[in-house]
């Protein structure tokens, strides 16, 4: 890995950016109680790329990955996508910007029991302006064959994969991915970065991963390294690793 920089200043909103972060924090709790999750942060995502979010558990990554979602709000400072403030929308803007713009893959699948892998990818697809055909989804996982079995049917990378189908369904803008490979061995965890690494030259989706696995960091354009609510370092690979290849 080589050209280790610094979280860039700049103007508040820029389009040329997915994300743009400053002076971002989260304080759960008041007075000496208080919980300081993010330290202000100042980030520049630019599109496109698989970026991995580094650190202990407890570091901030994920508090800074459900704010970018739109799960999540800051306490101070502000939150760009492109050249919409995150940080002035509304509850409803939120929900139309998660709904248009975001798919979430979690280290649990969270898939409906009682419907095969096609339909509940097809749950997405309702709601979507313009979605990718459900089948097409699930081709582009490796699960064209298993579309007709419900999740009881299928293995956890295979559960896995369908949560992956079923979140780029709708063609998000970002693909938010926290813990994707912590349920699973290494092996099916490769296929999974696999998927994860075809999404984003496929469809163009950029991919944000969560980690605490070091050498997932490897198949990323860009390395965020997080310790104790803030950015240590910010790394750019300039050769990125082929998932299968990866070993944890």
């Amino acid at each position: 890995m080589s050209g280790q920089t610094s979280a860039s200043q700049g103007p508040a909103s820029d389009p040329q950016m997915v994300f743009r972060t400053r002076n971002l924090e989260k304080i759960y709790g008041e007075g000496e109680a208080a919980v300081h999750a993010l330290r202000g942060v100042n980030l520049d995502i630019p599109p496109a790329e698989i970026v991995v979010l580094l650190g202990a558990s407890g570091s901030g990554k994920s508090t800074l990955l459900n704010i970018l979602g739109g799960l999540d709000r800051g306490s101070n400072g502000d939150v760009w996508f492109g050249n919409q403030s995150l940080s002035e929308m509304d509850d409803a803007d939120l929900t139309r910007y998660r709904r248009d713009h975001v798919g979430f893959v979690f280290q649990f699948y969270n898939l409906m029991p009682s419907l095969t892998a096609l339909e509940n990818v097809q749950l997405v697809t309702e709601i979507a302006d313009h979605p990718m055909d459900p089948k097409k989804a699930l081709e582009l996982v490796g699960l064209d064959h298993r579309q007709s079995h419900f999740p009881a049917q299928l293995s956890g990378g295979e559960q896995q994969r369908v949560a992956i189908a079923r979140a780029i369904a709708k063609k998000p803008t970002v693909l938010f991915c926290d813990e994707p490979t912590g349920a699973l061995d290494s092996q099916t965890g490769r296929s999974i970065l696999g998927v994860l690494k075809r999404v984003n030259e496929e469809i163009g989706s950029s991919v944000l991963i969560v980690t605490h696995a070091a050498d997932t960091a490897s198949m990323a354009h860009r390395i965020i390294h997080f310790s104790d609510g803030a950015i240590g370092k910010i790394e750019l690979n300039e050769h990125r690793a082929n998932p299968e290849d990866i070993v944890w």
